[in-house]
């Protein structure tokens, strides 16, 4: 069984273009179907190396999303603590001679505190995340003009 992670020349000729070989017909030139089997084989296997290039991209900017998604469940948490102790802050502040509290109130104020930098962070770390594979596109291009001038 051969390695599919194995290195191998996509430029390597084997059987009648290979270097030193004999030529098969009366001119050393490959046929058309032999340039044709040639270029689709190169195209399919540059394809599948694009979709393996995207994958590694889209991966990679689903990750940062996801820890951008995690600031702002922070966020969220954040703020339901901020409502659970603002409410416990009036009950005790109308119960008791404010000591309590404003004790209660200082700790939801602090929490409020914690939630907008929470908020801001993710917020900021979202509007970084690319869903664009770029160096796909990038090679894509580069592709598709070297196609159009495979000398160039």
């Amino acid at each position: 069984m051969t390695d599919p992670y194995a290195r191998t020349d996509p430029y390597a000729r084997t059987g009648a273009h290979a270097v030193g070989a004999e030529p098969t017909g009366s001119n050393a030139e490959p046929s058309l179907g032999e340039l044709i089997s040639e270029i689709t084989s190169d195209m399919t296997r540059l394809l599948r190396q694009e979709i393996e290039l995207a994958k590694v991209e889209i991966k990679a900017e689903a990750s940062k999303a996801g820890r951008a998604a995690g600031m702002l469940g922070g966020a969220g948490f954040a703020g339901y603590m901020v409502a659970l102790l603002l409410s416990f802050a009036l009950a005790y502040g109308l119960s008791n001679v404010m000591d309590l509290g404003w004790a209660t109130l200082l700790v939801a104020v602090l929490w409020g505190i914690a939630g907008a930098l929470l908020f801001l962070r993710g917020r900021s770390a979202m509007r970084e995340v690319n869903p664009k594979p770029e160096q796909t596109i990038e090679t894509l291009k580069e592709d598709a003009a070297w196609v159009r001038h495979p000398t160039s």
